[in-house]
């Protein structure tokens, strides 16, 4: 097991990295207020991993319930949220008790959510179950749900009291949710660690293969990138944090363009880093060398790399709407150099037309409906 520590300002929250963890109460229970304790979970993970934590809970003698919601993005929406607190209210649950999530992106953002706003906030730990959770949405207490127009434009910070991420639930993640989590992985090479970026190159092989002693360290140093931008940036005010959204504008955009689930948020992500990228070589920011690098990598690990024609109209629609729009104006995250990004809102509208259309960008294409 590995073990590295989110440091905040006067407190501080670990991340356990490795195998068999569900079953350990050691790194569990010590992290629990109160005696009651709620788990949040859905209908595929819950069948796989939900009675080993219930029974490493209810062995250190803790009132367990539950609740289990229908998998996917769609439903991380306010009726999944008003389920939740239902379950919270109707089971008289009190400030001291705590929620934990038990499962990928869309349960820990909403248990985080439901955690931070049920009597004015209590206690939650998140156990991620995918990849991609396990790199990033568990890590740095961005809560919340989406809005119909627009993905997690409705939330809270909210930092859990501890996350564990158990390789062993890796086993059991179909291909295509593992390769979405892959595209959260690379993204911390590309915006702030070039050394990342070699390593991941040398040790693609064995993340196709799912080697737990690769996995084991992807995880490490994925969560450590994040953990220092969360620690010198919490609440996003200085603009670091906002460096962790790269290819996310895009990303979000087919998101909601496609409509919630038909794509995954790391599939989506993957492209819309390819179309980041290509509008950083297209302003001189990066050499040709650079973006070749980048699409080599994401093709080494079966990521998709040919993003859906919604038009350029609807695109730059969506990113009208997008949370990180500031003052009537895009930011976009770009990279200054393979391994540094940066944000701009000054990248001419004519530019951002051409990589969004089929006819000029190169990662824009037929795909309307799955990722390619």
């Amino acid at each position: 097991m590995k073990t590295l520590s989110v440091d905040l300002f006067g407190r501080a929250y670990p991340i356990h990295i490795g195998s068999g963890l569900l079953s350990n109460s050691s790194l569990i229970t010590p992290h629990i207020t109160g005696k009651q304790v709620m788990i949040v979970t859905n209908d595929t993970v819950a069948p796989l991993y939900l009675a080993t934590l219930r029974n490493t809970l209810n062995e250190s003698g803790l009132t367990v319930k539950q609740v289990i919601l229908p998998d996917g993005e769609s439903y991380k929406n306010f009726e999944s949220y008003r389920i939740i607190l239902d379950a919270l209210v109707e089971a008289r649950f009190e400030r001291r008790s705590t929620l934990i999530a038990l499962g990928g992106g869309v349960i820990g953002d909403l248990t985080g959510f439901a955690a931070a706003t049920f009597l004015r906030g209590i206690n939650f730990i998140q156990i991620p179950t995918t990849l991609l959770a396990q790199v990033d949405s568990s890590v740095g207490g961005k809560t919340g749900i989406n809005h119909p127009l627009g993905k997690n434009l409705i939330g809270a910070f909210h930092q859990p009291r501890a996350v564990l991420a158990d390789t062993d639930t890796l086993s059991t993640l179909p291909d295509r949710e593992y390769r979405a989590g892959l595209s959260e992985v690379i993204k911390y090479g590309f915006i702030r660690d070039i050394e990342f970026i070699t390593w991941l190159e040398e040790h693609s092989t064995f993340l196709n293969e799912r080697d737990q002693a690769t996995l084991t360290e992807a995880i490490y140093r994925s969560c450590h990138n994040k953990a220092v931008i969360v620690a010198e940036d919490e609440y996003e005010t200085t603009g670091l944090r906002a460096l962790l959204n790269f290819g996310h504008t895009f990303g979000h955009a087919i998101e909601t363009g496609m409509g919630y689930g038909a794509w995954l948020h790391g599939e989506a992500v993957a492209v819309g880093m390819l179309i980041a990228s290509e509008l950083s070589q297209r302003l001189g920011l990066i050499p040709k060398d650079d973006l070749q690098r980048i699409i080599n990598l994401s093709r080494a690990l079966h990521l998709p790399y040919q993003a859906p024609d919604l038009g350029v109209t609807r695109y730059l629609d969506i990113m009208a709407g997008d949370k990180k729009v500031e003052a009537g104006k895009i930011r976009y995250v770009l990279l200054e150099k393979l391994g540094k990004a940066m944000l701009s809102q000054d990248v001419n509208e004519s530019l951002i037309k051409e990589v969004l259309s089929p006819n000029s960008g190169q990662f824009i294409g037929s795909a309307t409906e799955q990722p390619i």
